[in-house]
């Protein structure tokens, strides 16, 4: 079995309890759950006493948990796990069965064959990313408050890390190149720029990220696309399709 779900900002236990999801119960380790970024397990400067305990209880669980990452990640703590070959792509290993599979990679999994490309441009800093090290961080932090936009510090609360690199875009080309361009699962975090404008017109601008999703949407044959960022359950098209809380059996 692999389950596929959206973003869960560390609040796991409503989704992932057995009895909202009791068919954890007939999985094993060979079964999967896949989030589709902004996981939050993996948050704060050093994993702490919180953190520590929800992924030792995801390791707990019967099944195998997997994460792409989001914009709402610590992406200088994700680069620091160990870099493994698994299934086919890179991964890093957070528990043995607590997994982030990296950009650009293609996973095969019980016979299926699975595109993976974390990241996305954070829509939630229109009061800007402060710095910690400005001599004038106090007063701007208090501002930021006082002006009430939603604002991020940078280290702490945002990572430049969240905006996919060259060579992570080059490798995921390769690597699907290495595949003749077909997979039977795309997964990312945000989505192609095409696909952004059927779920919300001009609301969200293209950045470079959807711009290379789009490359990829028009070159590669594909089963069903999945992704998350958007905060909503939704079949965009056919093939396209948006999760939130939902959480999904896809094989």
């Amino acid at each position: 079995m692999i389950y596929i779900t959206g973003d869960t900002h560390a609040d796991f236990e409503l989704r992932f309890n057995t009895e909202n999801f009791p068919e954890q119960k007939e999985m094993t380790k060979d079964d999967y759950v896949i989030i589709c970024g902004d996981f939050g397990g993996v948050w704060e400067q050093v994993e702490d006493r919180r953190e520590r305990w929800w992924l030792n209880w995801f390791e707990s669980r019967p099944y195998t948990l997997l994460f792409i990452d989001g914009n709402h990640e610590n992406h200088e703590r994700l680069a620091s796990y160990p870099v493994k070959e698994w299934n086919g792509g890179k991964v890093h290993e957070i528990r043995p069965h607590v997994l982030h599979l990296m950009r650009g990679q293609v996973f095969t999994l019980q016979d299926k064959t699975f595109f993976t490309f974390g990241g996305a441009k954070s829509h939630d800093i229109q009061g800007g990313v402060l710095e910690p090290e400005d001599p004038d961080y106090k007063s701007k932090l208090r501002e930021a408050f006082d002006r009430g936009l939603p604002f991020r510090i940078n280290h702490v609360s945002w990572w430049a890390g969240e905006m996919p690199s060259e060579e992570e875009m080059r490798e995921g080309l390769r690597n699907l190149a290495a595949h003749d361009n077909t997979v039977d699962f795309v997964v990312t975090h945000c989505c192609p720029s095409s696909t952004q404008v059927l779920l919300r017109g001009s609301m969200y601008e293209p950045d470079f990220a959807t711009r290379y999703l789009e490359e990829i949407r028009n070159s590669v044959n594909y089963t069903k696309w999945f992704f998350g960022h958007y905060h909503d359950n939704r079949n965009v098209t056919a093939k396209d399709i948006l999760l939130y809380e939902q959480l999904i059996r896809i094989v």
